[in-house]
């Protein structure tokens, strides 16, 4: 619960989320700013009304039916029978086609056992670098399961570790889970109550406690089984509960010291208080529901359905006048507590009633009308009631105008004894009613209309939350905070994307003081005690002291009472503190801070880990999570808790909306990679705690997204989907098809292995990288790309570009490998005499496409396996055999990263810049086969060109020919000079289709008896009408009065070339369709 105070309208001063504590700050209300908030929410709530609908509607789209183009594939299991934790056998016959089952099992217990994810690790590398790698998880809830957002993390941060680790760093992820009081509490009691029938009161605190680590021995392993089958590659000896006794003692530490400093103090402020849980709970627990109008919602502990959205007015007669003053406000019910009337200074329709008092219509007590220039005259009637006990707002002005501050709504939820005997012990929202017959009966009632408005509720319990006056425990934070904001502007803290530096600076800067107080028994007790002084028997206030335990805090009270030990009576606080609070430790409490500052600091984990290199979470977390540890981090140890914060943005589904419970949208992702049919996911919507329409919602969108239920995708193609997103900057709509794509993709990596090992035998020579220089173009070709892949990579990783990494990985190996190289060498690895040719130096060889493949194939594994852990590895390992030097790491997660200053003798610019007039030609090639309607027919091709671009084609013939599916290839250079060897020096024949490869390179292709002549007439007419558009806008542009001024040499030149080629097209196609309608 750490929020600025943000000031809307006062009539809507129902629907503000609450600030901790209350600053005295003057504030303000404009009437601008309160319109362009209606405005949003109005604008919110309609867009989420437009997708509800179009989930609702019967039209599918057609991403709906692409996806549900899959078919269930075989499951190929890992059957051998190895030692738990051995390494998994790779000398069995590779399956004929991928299976998630088969290649993510035995993987991850293997590199667990070994330790490779242990910082330990490092001084085994032969390559590595005296530099750390630090990070920590953001520590899940202990009661609960992933999800996607999560898996989003968890990709992430590991492809981030295993990369560094890779590069030879020195590597630690600590794994972490948070003890989530609220949901752990509540988890407990729902399950004590339906086991037992008890509930938590019938229970001692310490006998309740017992029940919840009961509980958390027996349940609280899932998300570490989840993280693990995601194959997040972090140190589990080191992992960290925010429960367990060392953090604890942390936890108390940091209180003890923050008190010490008077940055943690106790006041009485409003809260967000949840009447089914009686605790007070943070904003981050508090969900908004959006309701445009009148709503009837479900309220637990409410038999009937309540009324909300509405705006009630009533009038308070003005004593000793006769006449009345009208207010308005979504909760009649703490009209009970009102004190007092606001009006504007400036509202005319007020001035005569400025210090006159109003009766309370129930209560023997008057209220005075007070003015202040917070209250909008726009908005209802212009005269606001004060409930300073119950509303952040008024609870502000009862400060400016010293009001006292009465509380009407008690912790359970029902009105107090101040209500007077008709109301007392009568619930919150039953009282409404009663309220409204009274003031009915009264003739004070003056009508009710549905009213836009924000709804805030407990995300744990579905409880509508209740602003209560509470004593409670405070940090102060706007000291922190400006450190926090000068780290920032200083550069000492980065924050990436740097957009966010802005909101960070605004939102610190206003920044109020932090409720820690929780109302429950599990979780840390506030180390804080109530004083008892003997002999004292009025105390005018609460007396406090605190300790590191009860001997330390008897010690402080002796000295700061001045009496004897045994004159003071000790009472532990019974709360507890909120969550946020110990996860604001995590950096450096999990590296076993306060005791490692003291006991061997030299080589304590604090000492050599402290502080992190990067934090990386949800950019949702900035200030809930990020900016606490930060302010505590830097308060406590001097130091900033990292040095980089990397925010990616959130989940959402293919509709738009966020991934929420609330939604009931939410996806596991071992659903994703297990599979799962559609009624389990709509089982599990059933099971939860949704509003009825909400339901109906989540169960058609999965009708409609998953027809057939999710498929089989697996863990590698769930990750690199994930970073294949933009993660800085919009949110991520993910779409399954995508992942489906990506299982495909590792199909495509499988086949390929397969191909790799079929052409390697036990005699091919197979040396290192540094040592093998490719022969032909096209081995040159392929090993530029992928030196080029390499550098874009580590350009793109260096700046946390993930999806780049990825996109230019998928593109080397499926476009570059798969579509080009391996289908142009496929003749040549046919031969039976295919031998390496080593060069009479002896330093660089010569080698053999087979050679090629094998280094293109391993370095891209190595590229691919911070992405795809599971799926490398088990290829690696298959290729591992065929170099000897592979045994020195036994795991490819522990190899050296392919760096491109290692491969620079695999750079041939002028090579790839010259491959592009040959994809080119194959390309158009391609074309015309379509065009003519062969499959299978393999015929003889022309290629007409200049003499430069002839070169190029000869030196990749064997690729032009193989590629472009033709049995030989002509080329014919028109021009005078120099003929080339090879070059015919006969022209293509007539009656040839044509196509243009670009205005000086032109492609015959002879015409075969049996083609469909009308379909050729149809697709050269079509291709004719779109190159005379194009032409068309090519032409606007040049005749532009400034295009010689303004567009630069180059670009005029190229617009020229496109012009000369699109022409030449067009008067081709014009020639070939006259000679297919003369000949046929």
């Amino acid at each position: 619960m750490w929020g600025s105070i943000r000031v809307q309208r006062l009539a809507q001063r129902e629907t503000v989320r609450l600030c901790s504590n209350i600053s005295n700050k003057p504030l303000t209300s404009p009437t601008a700013k309160s319109n362009s908030h209606l405005r949003l929410q109005a604008e919110k709530q309609k867009r989420r009304k437009q997708r509800e609908n179009a989930i609702l509607s019967t039209q599918h789209n057609k991403a709906d039916e692409e996806f549900v183009k899959w078919t269930e594939k075989e499951r190929i299991l890992y059957t051998a029978h190895i030692p738990p934790g051995s390494k998994k056998d790779t000398t069995l016959p590779l399956p004929s086609a991928y299976s998630p089952d088969y290649v993510e099992s035995r993987w991850y217990q293997w590199w667990e056992k070994e330790r490779f994810f242990s910082p330990e690790q490092h001084t085994k590398l032969s390559h590595a670098v005296d530099q750390n790698f630090v990070l920590c998880i953001p520590p899940p809830n202990v009661t609960g399961t992933l999800h996607l957002g999560h898996a989003l993390t968890v990709a992430i941060e590991d492809a981030l570790v295993r990369w560094r680790r890779m590069q030879g760093q020195r590597v630690l992820w600590v794994p972490g889970c948070d003890h989530a009081g609220i949901a752990t509490q509540t988890v407990v009691e729902r399950m004590l109550l339906r086991e037992t029938g008890k509930l938590r009161q019938d229970f001692t605190r310490e006998e309740f406690l017992k029940e919840v680590w009961k509980w958390k021995h027996e349940k609280g392993e899932e998300i570490y089984h989840q993280l693990r089958k995601l194959g997040a590659s972090l140190d589990w000896s080191r992992a960290c509960f925010t429960m367990d006794e060392d953090f604890s003692k942390a936890v108390t530490e940091a209180f003890v010291r923050l008190c010490d400093a008077d940055l943690i103090f106790r006041s009485e402020g409003l809260v967000n208080w949840s009447c089914a849980l009686e605790s007070a709970i943070s904003d981050i627990e508090v969900d908004s529901k959006e309701l445009s109008g009148q709503t009837m919602l479900s309220v637990p502990g409410y038999e009937h359905k309540v009324e909300f959205g509405t705006m009630f007015t009533f009038a308070y007669p003005i004593e000793d006048c006769g006449g009345d003053v009208a207010v308005s406000t979504t909760r009649p019910e703490t009209m009970l507590g009102d004190v007092a009337i606001a009006v504007h200074p400036d509202d005319p329709r007020y001035q005569n009633v400025h210090g006159k008092v109003c009766r309370h219509p129930f209560i023997d007590r008057l209220l005075p009308i007070v003015t202040d220039t917070m209250v909008d005259m726009e908005l209802g009637t212009g005269a606001v009631k004060v409930t300073p006990a119950h509303d952040l707002l008024d609870f502000l002005l009862s400060q400016r105008h010293a009001l006292p501050r009465l509380t009407v709504i008690g912790e359970d939820g029902k009105m107090t004894p101040l209500c007077g005997q008709w109301l007392e012990g009568v619930k919150r929202f039953d009282a409404r009613q009663l309220v409204i017959d009274a003031l009915v009966e009264k003739k004070l009632f003056r009508g009710k209309k549905g009213h836009t408005m924000t709804l805030p509720t407990c995300s744990r319990s579905g409880d509508v939350i209740e602003p209560l006056l509470k004593k409670q425990w405070f940090v102060r934070c706007q000291e922190m905070a400006k450190k926090a904001i000068q780290a920032v502007e200083d550069g000492q803290l980065e924050i990436i994307p740097h957009f966010y530096n802005k909101t960070w600076t605004n939102w610190l800067s206003n920044i109020s003081d932090w409720c820690i107080s929780r109302q429950l028994w599990w979780g840390h007790q506030i180390p804080a005690y109530r004083v008892k002084l003997s002999g004292v028997k009025d105390e005018q206030e609460e007396q406090w002291v605190w300790g590191r335990n009860e001997d330390e805090a008897r010690q402080r009270a002796t000295i700061k009472y001045g009496v004897k030990p045994e004159n003071i009576s000790l009472t532990q606080d019974p709360d507890v503190l909120d969550t946020w609070f110990s996860s604001g430790l995590f950096p450096f409490a999990m590296l076993g801070w306060p005791q490692q500052t003291t006991s061997f600091p030299q080589t304590s984990d604090f000492q050599r880990f402290y502080p992190h290199t990067l934090l990386e979470t949800g950019s949702d977390l900035i200030f809930f999570w990020v900016a606490r540890m930060v302010m505590l981090g830097t308060e406590l140890t001097g130091q900033l808790p990292f040095k980089q914060v990397l925010l990616h943005s959130l989940v959402r589904d293919k509709h738009g909306r966020k991934m929420t419970k609330s939604l009931g949208n939410v996806i596991d992702p071992l659903d994703v990679i297990h599979g799962v049919s559609l009624e389990k996911l709509q089982q599990k919507v059933m099971e939860g705690n949704l509003d009825p329409r909400e339901k109906v919602v989540a169960m058609e969108a999965q009708r409609k997204d998953f027809p057939k239920g999710i498929p089989q995708c697996g863990t590698d193609a769930l990750r690199f989907a994930l970073c294949s997103h933009k993660m800085q900057g919009e949110d991520i709509s993910l779409s399954f098809s995508q992942v489906l794509s990506c299982r495909h993709f590792c199909n495509k990596m499988w086949q390929t292995l397969r191909f790799t090992l079929g052409s390697l035998s036990d005699t091919t020579p197979v040396g290192t990288l540094e040592k093998t220089a490719p022969l032909s173009s096209m081995d040159q070709w392929i090993c530029s790309r992928l030196y080029s892949t390499v550098d874009q990579c580590e350009e793109a990783l260096e700046k946390y570009d993930l999806h780049t990494a990825t996109a230019v990985l998928y593109a080397f190996w499926v476009h570059n490998l798969c579509d080009v190289y391996m289908e142009s060498v496929k003749p040549v690895l046919q031969k039976q005499n295919e031998e390496a040719v080593v060069a009479q130096n002896g330093n660089i060889g010569r080698s053999a496409p087979s050679v090629i493949l094998y280094h293109c194939v391993s370095t891209s594994l190595a590229l691919l396996s911070p992405f795809m852990p599971f799926i490398t590895e088990e290829l690696w390992q298959r290729l591992k055999p065929f170099r000897a030097e592979a045994a020195a790491q036994s795991s490819l997660c522990l190899q050296p990263y392919p760096s491109s200053s290692q491969m620079k003798h695999w750079h041939f610019p002028e090579v790839e810049r010259d491959f592009l007039l040959v994809k080119e030609v194959i390309r158009v090639a391609r074309s015309l086969r379509a065009q003519c309607g062969m499959t299978k027919e393999k015929p003889d091709m022309w290629i007409v060109c200049s003499l430069s671009q002839a070169e190029i084609l000869l030196s990749f013939e064997s690729a032009v020919w193989t590629l472009s599916r033709v049995s030989r290839v002509s080329i014919f250079c028109p021009e005078e000079g120099e003929s080339l060897h090879s070059v015919s020096s006969t022209p293509p024949p007539k009656g040839c289709l044509i196509g243009v490869v670009d205005h000086t390179c032109q492609l015959h292709l002879p015409v075969q008896s049996g083609m469909n002549i009308d379909k050729q007439i149809v697709q050269l007419t079509q291709r004719s009408s779109k190159l005379v558009s194009k032409l068309e806008e090519i032409r606007c542009k040049v005749q532009a009065p400034d295009y010689l001024t303004k567009v630069p040499a180059q670009v005029r030149e190229q617009m020229d070339n496109k012009m000369s080629a699109f022409q030449q097209e067009l008067k081709n196609i014009e020639d070939q369709l006259k000679m297919v309608t003369l000949e046929f």
